[in-house]
């Protein structure tokens, strides 16, 4: 089996770790504290490593012996690592979310095709499985027009507490990051943009709903740009508990995400919320991931509805939003690296494979997806 290395020693990072060993391959976690490298190491049955990924030399070093890299490291640092392992010829894989690292990440296609590598962002959750699931839902109903495509995605806990309902499953920069910049949908089959934390629709979901859902960036990832034209209506909204939204929405519009050391402080206010978040939001709890994707079009005269459902909890073990994202990201760099996958440039999941073979692969760590009713 081949050689392979995962960046971060989080949550999300030691399931990886997980999972790629439980696989057969040799794995390696890399994280800037040793400490937490090797925690996520014990439970993987992985060799830890320590590495600061600010350091190019030290990242090349690290990958080159390797032949597929797992990052699970925050987006900001997606371009960098990608272009280390299109250098050290290593198959990359990250969690994403960023549309803007993303577009940059696409500038490395020549590269990574000459390189003989895939270098494959937006993998996990959402972008990740979602989108592989959608697509496999439109090419469920063939060929010609398709009236809309829907994502609602969605990792709460199993038991929401506070006038949020809402504990922190990762980093709360790259939740900010996801509730502060432009979402693109399809409106009349034209790509477009509109503003996160908007269009609040009620879902019903059993056992859970009601609940919200609402506009969220990052989610929809390649998808708007690869069914312009076709697709008539598209979007992702992220699912919460009622409330979560409207509150979200406030902190925006006064100025809490901003960025800037603001006139008279010199302090930017979402450093001070993302410190604030960090230290009073919950963490930890038992969790539950949600995840209902669907396709409309006409056949015939005929209304179709094609798509997939996931309820996923913890097992023990590892979180639902741990599972959900490493276990589809890891599917795939198996695939890729027993040549099952032979995609090579720059890639998203769904770009990669089918939606038949992501859920083969999930369902062997008890992550199912279910039919929704035509």
């Amino acid at each position: 089996m081949s050689s392979a290395i995962v960046l971060g020693g989080g949550i999300v990072g030691t399931a990886a770790a997980w999972d790629m060993a439980r696989r057969g391959h040799q794995v390696t976690v890399a994280d800037q504290d040793l400490t937490a490298a090797s925690a996520a190491a014990e439970v993987a049955g992985a060799t830890p490593a320590e590495l600061d990924a600010r350091d190019g030399d030290a990242v090349r070093r690290m990958l080159d012996p390797h032949d597929i890299v797992v990052s699970a490291l925050p987006y900001s640092f997606g371009m960098a690592i990608a272009s280390a392992a299109v250098d050290t010829r290593t198959h990359y894989l990250d969690f994403g979310g960023n549309p803007s690292i993303v577009a940059a990440q696409r500038s490395l296609d020549a590269a990574a095709r000459e390189a003989g590598i895939a270098v494959i962002p937006d993998c996990g959750l959402a972008p990740g499985m979602a989108n592989v699931l959608a697509t496999g839902a439109v090419e469920a109903i063939g060929e010609g027009p398709i009236d809309e495509v829907r994502l609602r995605v969605g990792a709460l806990p199993a038991h929401p507490r506070g006038a949020l309902g809402y504990q922190l499953a990762f980093n709360p920069a790259g939740l900010i990051n996801e509730y502060a910049e432009p979402c693109e949908v399809l409106h009349g089959g034209v790509r477009e943009e509109v503003e996160p934390l908007t269009e609040i629709e009620e879902i019903a979901w059993e056992g859970w709903g009601p609940l919200e859902a609402f506009h969220t960036a990052g989610g929809s990832s390649s998808l708007p740009d690869r069914w312009e034209g076709r697709v008539a209506s598209l979007d992702y909204k992220t699912l919460r508990f009622p409330g979560h939204a409207a509150i979200m929405r406030a902190m925006l519009e006064v100025g809490l995400f901003d960025e800037d050391p603001q006139p008279g402080t010199g302090v930017a206010p979402r450093s001070v919320l993302l410190e604030a978040l960090a230290q009073h939001l919950p963490r930890g709890a038992e969790d539950v991931v949600l995840v209902r994707v669907w396709a409309v079009a006409d056949r015939g005269g005929r209304r179709r509805v094609v798509g997939h459902q996931v309820e996923d909890r913890h097992d023990g073990t590892f979180s639902a939003l741990a599972r959900t994202t490493a276990f589809p990201t890891t599917a795939l760099a198996h695939l890729l690296a027993t040549g099952s996958v032979s995609v090579r440039g720059v890639a998203t999941m769904e770009e990669s494979f089918q939606a038949e073979e992501m859920m083969g692969a999930l369902a062997e760590v008890g992550v199912r997806a279910t039919p929704i009713p035509d």
